[in-house]
């Protein structure tokens, strides 16, 4: 066969989703039976256990909710609820929101503070406002499979920044701002997904000084951010005049309650608003309300506080359970990272866990790079505490096979 037609025969059968390339590993025949949007899309997965979306919760969650909500019903305008909102929020609740975050992200001004549906919303605002399809955005070799969406969907180009101590290099960034147009720098500096990693405050500052040389935007995700009680000072502080700061509480309180926050320049928050009307209009009252009250009453606090306890518990189980696996994670986060050895592939390991009831994720959902890193991500949030005990044993029952099989 003529290597023409043998390069256009192979690139049919990867469109087909029937053939995965690794680049210098080779080519692989992809298994029907894992799907191919595993990790990226929730889809429906009937008797299996979902080690794939991390999904926090506590048995305490629906007392904090059926009590906020009778709140709201005896208190309030509730017929102001039912009308259209300013889109970035209502004023007194981006007040109170920004006098909360403030406490740990440093002093800003209430009127950078936009509410948005969530911090996937919050991170699609920023893109519809900002970017123009083509355009370079610089991330994590690794990085949040939502980020990636966004980015596809506006048509903008990812290019995977090196790490070093698990941390992204501004070196690297540098030498990659000098060889090409990049216009922006994606990353989580607070609690990394999927890594779990936590940058120092001089790195935070060497990739500010970067961003600065190279008139960058600073897209800084800080939806796991609570997660680590004690973080250093945020690129938001550090560069108030190019970052665009988004957070949210699904992770923190409920992921089912879509609330979340951008604090951006003021020269840019006209542009924010406009996105926000284009795609939701503005956040329901009812959901800010119930944020704002479990705030002013302690709830929120209360809640944080469980979710670090639980994910600190749930990385101990993490751990009994994966003796002789590598996991790579927070101490408080409820997910993990698995790397595999360098001969090994995730595939067939994720298949057999779906034949025994177990979904994970492979690195494909992460990676920006075109060499995928053989991994899995576990996320082990809201699982009951006997089905992820099983469903740890299988996932090293699995791994060491794979090892025993090179």
């Amino acid at each position: 066969m003529a290597l023409a037609t043998a390069t256009r025969a192979y690139r049919e059968l990867e469109d087909r989703g029937l053939i995965v390339g690794e680049h210098g590993r080779g080519v692989f025949v992809k298994d029907p039976s894992v799907p191919l949007t595993l990790g990226v899309e929730q889809t429906a997965a009937d008797g299996l256990v979902d080690l794939v979306f991390n999904m926090p919760g506590a048995d305490c969650d629906v007392e904090f909710l059926r009590s906020g909500l009778k709140r709201i019903a005896a208190a309030g305008d509730l017929e102001a609820m039912l009308r259209y909102q300013p889109h970035g929020g209502r004023p007194h609740e981006r007040k109170i929101l920004a006098d909360h975050l403030a406490k740990t992200l440093g002093a800003f001004s209430w009127d950078q503070f936009l509410i948005v549906s969530g911090a996937q919303h919050g991170l699609s605002t920023v893109v519809l406002a900002l970017f123009k399809t083509g355009e370079v955005v610089a991330t994590d070799a690794l990085t949040y499979t939502g980020f990636k969406t966004v980015a596809a969907l506006h048509g903008l180009n990812l290019t995977a920044v090196a790490s070093s101590e698990g941390m992204m290099d501004p070196d690297d960034l540098d030498r990659l701002c000098r060889c090409g147009k990049i216009r922006a720098v994606y990353l989580m500096p607070t609690v990394h997904n999927p890594l779990g990693t936590v940058m120092s405050e001089e790195r935070r500052r060497q990739i500010v000084a970067v961003a600065r040389r190279h008139d960058l935007i600073i897209i800084e995700d800080a939806a796991y951010a609570f997660l680590e009680p004690c973080p250093p000072a945020s690129l938001l502080e550090f560069a108030p005049e190019r970052t665009f700061h988004v957070g949210g509480f699904s992770k923190s309180i409920g992921t089912g309650l879509r609330l979340g926050y951008v604090i951006a320049p003021k020269d840019h928050v006209d542009e924010l608003s406009l996105a926000i009307r284009a795609t939701t209009w503005n956040v329901p009252a009812i959901i800010s309300a119930l944020i704002i009250g479990w705030i002013e009453d302690g709830t929120l606090e209360r809640s944080e506080e469980n979710r670090r306890r639980d994910g600190a518990y749930r990385q101990q189980i993490c751990r009994e359970h994966l003796q002789g696996i590598t996991v790579i994670s927070h101490r408080n986060a409820s997910f993990a990272w698995l790397p595999l050895d360098s001969r090994q592939r995730a595939e067939p390991i994720i298949t057999r866990l779906i034949a025994k009831g177990f979904a994970v994720s492979g690195g494909s959902a992460f990676a920006v790079t075109e060499a995928v890193p053989q991994a899995l991500r576990v996320a082990f949030g809201g699982v009951k505490e006997d089905q992820l005990r099983k469903a740890l044993d299988c996932v090293r029952e699995e791994m060491l096979r794979a090892q025993e099989d090179l």
